[in-house]
């Protein structure tokens, strides 16, 4: 069984270069967390894409995307460099990151 193409819409960050949010264009940018927004700034739109298993994006696994848009909606790829933990806490906007802040 072939799996059924998503049609992604990618957005860029005001905020900090080669950041991106990938979100699934059937459910918009209302599945997207507020806190998230709130960092991620203003999402200026960048391009729309069809994600397939067989796409090779640069810098980050197809097959997360496509999870991450088939069980959130939404994928964030932060920008390239740093520590990998910290940059993903910043962002994290789980339950579980507001119990380890307390």
């Amino acid at each position: 069984m072939t799996p059924t193409p998503l049609l992604c819409q990618i957005y860029k960050s005001p905020r900090q270069e080669e950041m991106f949010l990938y979100v699934d264009r059937t459910r918009g940018l209302e599945v997207v967390p507020q806190e998230l927004l709130a960092g991620f700034g203003t999402p200026q739109s960048i391009m729309m894409m069809v994600m397939t298993p067989e796409r090779t994006l640069a810098r980050v696994d197809t097959e997360q995307v496509i999870t991450a848009l088939k069980e959130k909606g939404y994928y964030l790829q932060m920008p390239p460099g740093g520590d990998a933990r910290s940059r993903d806490l910043a962002f994290d906007v789980s339950d579980h990151a507001a119990d380890q802040a307390r």
